[in-house]
């Protein structure tokens, strides 16, 4: 199938399932409602809460918030369910009327500014469990089809132990091990929190975020100041059908972070600059099963077959902006698992990541690697069955996820690096070998830049060991699993102290144990964190374009699914987690799992 064809497929797909959920199923009537939330331009709307309205929504309807700080606290009705706004039916579209005037805000109602960061005014719900801040997830996983658009959300905690603490989640089932969602859509939003206990908890987690769900896109977004990352895209298998697209993330221990994430995935036009590590994806022994990470296109008729590149590669990061990602100093670092240990400096990572094609980035200033492909040996411990990877028994104990497959082209790299350790450069390749190998074709420092690619294994881009064919890498080759491995490990702090690590064993009992050179170490370390509020965002041109006609849009143009309009259909998806050593812990999005 072409290009085109296939975009055209999933554009279809997307909409099918967007129309047929948002049919009325009970006798009602055919015409959605529209629910007001707040004052717009002196017209006071019949609800003061978006909870309320959310309540009284049926499936198809619209929810309109006017300018206000909201403290919603659902999660004090149901603490059950730690979330200031549930949003259970299917089909409903809440949309803000100002991006940056309408807050819905985790801090206390006493507290005297929006998103205040005054340690007083933190919320950490009933009981400290920790508290999200717009949750999409239905009994029986129903609640397909949901929209959010041109808000803010901030300040939604973990507790002490890093659970709950997610802005902005569209939860298909978290830790079932199957998609329970279908449909979601993301514009113009703002996810972002102004506290963190240093890089401890009580942290912002992740800004907006999405589990064991399908066929959705997040365009215009922006988040920032999180633990674990801005966005993360995970436990979708090889279905992901999901496109992010002119969105931003900064100052989080990872801009992106997608876990055992496959199939259709496209992350295009977006930028992820001063956090610790840019966008990363990789296979997971967690609570995002089924692991491995697969970026082929899926074999199910009803999927994409073919990638934005026009490959069977269907998770492809293109067309993005990868830039100064060198900062420590952000909440959970060190501390949150694999996103805490994500290597600062680096801006592309595929971590026991397959098939997945970085083409056309430009990535520059990131003080360690710009791109990173590496072998994850994985020390979960709260999944044993080791799906997809290699166990590797105690006294190591690691569930070893070859990277293998993946395609780096046309790529432009400039002043990375610049930490100066061996090993740090443009390019890194850390994996043992395997047939089809990592493939490399066309990446370069753009004319008039400061230096040549630099790559370890040097050489890879003119080596014909490591030459795509036809934009697919079909040859088998092998990375440095040794000075540019224990870079890696040293880089993360996830492992043993630097420079005296015996490494390679830990990753395959058939390699040998040799010590890492006793050279000099430069990779930042956490100093002080110090958060504040982003700058005003756009906000939608026309907030009413869409909705019909209600005493807030007079002249509301024709109604228009959002899954129909969103570029999601021309762009994709995608994104990651991390590293080198193996998370070390269980995400903690919330104490208990959907049932």
């Amino acid at each position: 199938m072409t290009k085109r064809g296939t975009l055209a497929a999933l554009a279809g797909a997307i909409l099918t399932t967007a129309l047929l959920a948002a049919s009325p199923t009970t006798t009602r009537a055919a015409a959605p409602h529209v629910l007001l939330v707040g004052t717009y331009h002196g017209i006071a709307g019949g609800y003061t809460s978006i909870q309320a309205a959310v309540n009284a929504a049926k499936p198809g309807d619209w929810i309109l918030v006017g300018p206000g700080d909201y403290h919603e606290r659902q999660d004090y009705s149901v603490p059950s369910w730690p979330s200031g706004v549930w949003i259970s039916t299917p089909g409903i579209h809440l949309r803000g009327m100002d991006r940056n005037g309408v807050i819905v805000d985790g801090t206390k109602p006493t507290a005297t500014t929006p998103c205040s960061g005054n340690a007083a005014d933190q919320d950490l719900g009933p009981n400290a469990q920790g508290r999200n801040g717009i949750e999409v997830w239905g009994p029986g996983f129903t609640a397909n089809n949901v929209s959010i658009e041109n808000l803010t959300v901030c300040n939604f905690l973990t507790d002490a132990t890093g659970a709950n603490g997610n802005q902005i989640w569209w939860n298909g089932g978290d830790g079932k091990g199957k998609i329970g969602l279908s449909g979601y859509f993301g514009n113009y939003l703002t996810a972002t929190s102004t506290y963190s206990n240093g890089v401890n908890f009580p942290a912002g987690s992740y800004g907006i975020f999405s589990s064991d769900s399908t066929h959705g896109s997040w365009v215009n977004d922006y988040a920032s100041n999180m633990a674990d990352s801005s966005f993360y895209i995970g436990a979708c298998q090889q279905k992901c059908d999901v496109v992010m697209n002119h969105d931003h993330g900064q100052f989080s221990a990872l801009c992106l972070s997608s876990t055992n994430a496959g199939g259709y995935l496209l992350v295009e036009n977006t930028e992820c600059d001063l956090n610790k590590t840019g966008l990363v994806s990789n296979s997971q022994n967690n609570d995002d099963w089924p692991s491995p990470q697969i970026g082929l296109c899926s074999s199910d008729p009803s999927e994409p077959q073919t990638g934005a590149t026009g490959t069977k590669s269907c998770t492809v990061w293109m067309n993005n902006n990868i830039h100064d990602n060198n900062n420590p100093n952000v909440p959970g670092n060190g501390v949150s698992g694999l996103a805490g240990g994500g290597p600062v400096g680096t801006g592309l990572i595929l971590a026991g990541s397959t098939y997945s094609t970085l083409y056309h980035n430009n990535v520059y200033n990131n003080g360690a690697w710009g791109e990173l492909i590496v072998d994850l040996p994985d020390a979960e411990t709260g999944i044993a069955n080791c799906q997809g990877g290699i166990f590797v028994p105690p006294p190591v104990g690691v569930c070893y996820y070859q990277a293998f497959g993946n395609v780096s082209l046309n790529n432009q790299f400039q002043n990375n690096g610049f930490f100066g350790n061996p090993s740090n450069g443009d390019i890194g390749l850390a994996t043992i070998a395997h047939n089809p190998g990592n493939c490399f074709a066309g990446d370069q420092n753009p004319p008039g830049g400061a230096t040549t690619t630099f790559t370890d294994p040097a050489l890879l881009e003119s080596n014909p060991a490591y030459a795509p064919t036809n934009g697919m890498c079909t040859t088998p080759n092998a990375g440095d699993e040794g000075p540019l491995a224990a870079e890696g490990l040293c880089d993360s702090q996830l492992l043993a102290p630097c420079p005296t690590l015996n490494t390679l064993c830990d990753y395959n009992p058939n390699l040998p144990c040799i010590p890492a050179p006793g050279f000099p170490i430069n990779y930042p370390r956490p100093g002080t964190v110090q958060l504040s509020m982003p700058p005003a965002q756009t906000t939608m041109a026309n907030p009413c374009a869409g909705v019909p006609t209600n005493v807030w849009c007079r002249s509301a143009g024709t109604h228009v699914s959002p899954a129909a309009v969103t570029p999601a259909v021309a762009g994709g998806v995608a994104l990651g987690a991390w590293v080198l050593g193996g998370r070390l812990r269980l995400r903690l999005r919330r104490r208990r799992s959907a049932t």
